[in-house]
């Protein structure tokens, strides 16, 4: 099955190229110029992915994502000409999957795109259907996180990371690895953007997101998976 995307851009230009690569590539790509005409297309139909651009002239690109995010796990790409590490973080702390500034390689943007539409459709480690640590479950055929059977919200890219992470529970990970596992192909990205789905997944999923005991900061070398907690919460 074709896989639809829609482009949130204003720039004609760059969205008619972005459109016909894509196309060539074999995706179905519907393009808008604004939120008011982008949001009006997530309604009226269903989408695989959604590129937005966060400068649109109607509406700030990253309110739209965090309204979209309130409504749908849609897989969301950022775009934007701001490439500053303060822009980064603010885009991936409001539920976007990933982050990519222009201008751009239309190749990075097309493989990116297929690395969050992997991480959608549960291509990474899918051979286990769902992971258990205490009162935390990992199910992977839904694609959901509970913890004592209620549900938290992750994004698609989260999910992802915090099933690379239970994977190689007890092994730290480096924040490279963690992309490498994740995305499924080596590419550049920004480092820190990690740290911020972490602190994401942190406050989804443990009881003090500011003395975690399931996801552990090892300094200097990145983040180790817990197996276990004791009763006064400390990890093994």
């Amino acid at each position: 099955m074709t896989d639809r995307i829609l482009i949130i851009e204003d720039d004609a230009r760059l969205a008619a190229m972005v459109t016909e690569y894509l196309a060539e590539s074999g995706f179905r790509v519907i393009a808008r110029e604004t939120a008011t005409e982008g949001l009006a297309a997530l309604h009226r139909e269903p989408f695989d992915a959604l590129i937005l651009d966060v400068m649109l002239p109607d509406r700030d690109g990253f309110a739209l994502c965090s309204e979209i995010r309130a409504a749908s796990d849609i897989p969301v790409l950022m775009l934007t000409a701001r490439g500053e590490a303060t822009d980064r973080v603010v885009g991936l702390e409001l539920g976007a999957d990933d982050y990519l500034p222009k201008p751009f390689n239309p190749r990075e943007l097309l493989a990116r795109l297929r690395a969050i539409l992997r991480r959608r459709k549960g291509a990474v480690g899918a051979a286990a259907n769902a992971l258990r640590f205490g009162r935390l479950e990992i199910d992977r055929g839904a694609r959901t996180v509970r913890i004592d059977g209620d549900e938290r919200s992750l994004t698609s890219y989260q999910f992802d990371l915090l099933a690379a992470l239970a994977d190689h529970a007890g092994r730290v990970l480096s924040r490279e690895r963690l992309m490498d596992l994740v995305r499924g192909e080596a590419l550049e990205a920004f480092d820190r953007s990690i740290d911020v789905h972490v602190s994401r997944i942190r406050s989804a999923i443990e009881d003090d997101p500011k003395k975690p005991r399931r996801i552990i900061t090892v300094r200097g070398a990145g983040y180790v998976f817990a197996r276990s907690q004791d009763a006064d919460g400390v990890d093994r």
